[in-house]
């Protein structure tokens, strides 16, 4: 490994950062809340004339654009998390952990262009958008965010349990909620609405968990992480 230049400190991971997982958690709670209520499925599914109502879509509209800046904070909340598992990262499951995190933002965002889609299609003049691409545009929404999305989410989320059991990094009863919600996410999810919600329930306890472990080193004067590996021992001659 490279040697430290002396005088060089160690890049800290700054506490806003640990910040980006609460606001993350909000944003897509919220935005998860509005979609379920103004393009509801199952047995209360709205219409296309139904969706015309300006309540309806001013609700989805919202949730549209909190999703990109859940997107955002919640790649600095993964940040945080890999920061905060810190050198004992195992590099099997951190690659499952980015790999699952990266592919889950694309998707919310790629649900987020689909619902999008269905708001193109009502037009201004108040007349609703043909039964046909209504069904495809609302479908294939909800199959993207509850089908793919959450899945990916729970793949996350179980990935990140495993590690915190293993390495120690996560305390017992917050990786045991993590491997239910994993559960809840990879078989429930897309059958049972409003179950996604488990997800940022989970990062908000996560992200809290950090931030109450960042504040106690700093109050300490210890590194939130461990900020460089041991010294290799000299050879033996």
């Amino acid at each position: 490994m490279r040697a430290r230049v002396p005088g060089q400190q160690a890049l800290q991971t700054p506490r806003a950062a640990g910040l980006a997982g609460v606001v993350f958690a909000l944003l897509l709670a919220a935005a998860i809340v509005l979609v379920r209520l103004g393009i509801p499925e199952g047995a209360d599914a709205v219409t296309p004339q139904g969706f015309t109502d300006s309540t309806r879509r001013d609700a989805v509209r919202a949730a549209l654009d909190l999703v990109p800046f859940a997107g955002i904070f919640f790649l600095w909340f993964v940040g945080a998390v890999r920061a905060h598992v810190g050198q004992v990262e195992d590099r099997f499951l951190a690659t499952v952990f980015l790999g699952s995190g990266l592919v889950f933002t694309a998707t919310l965002f790629g649900g987020a262009a689909a619902a999008a889609s269905v708001m193109a299609l009502a037009h201004p003049s108040g007349a609703p958008p043909s039964l046909p691409a209504w069904d495809f545009g609302r479908h294939f929404a909800y199959t993207t965010m509850t089908a793919y999305a959450m899945r990916m989410a729970g793949v996350f989320v179980c990935s990140l349990s495993v590690m915190g059991h293993r390495l120690g990094v996560l305390p017992r009863p917050l990786s045991v909620v993590g491997f239910l919600t994993a559960a809840v996410l990879l078989f429930v999810s897309s059958n049972v609405p409003w179950s996604e919600l488990v997800f940022p329930a989970w990062a908000l306890a996560v992200s809290v968990h950090i931030l109450v472990v960042s504040g106690r080193n700093r109050s300490r004067g210890e590194p939130s992480v461990s900020s460089e590996p041991p010294a290799p021992s000299a050879p033996p001659v």
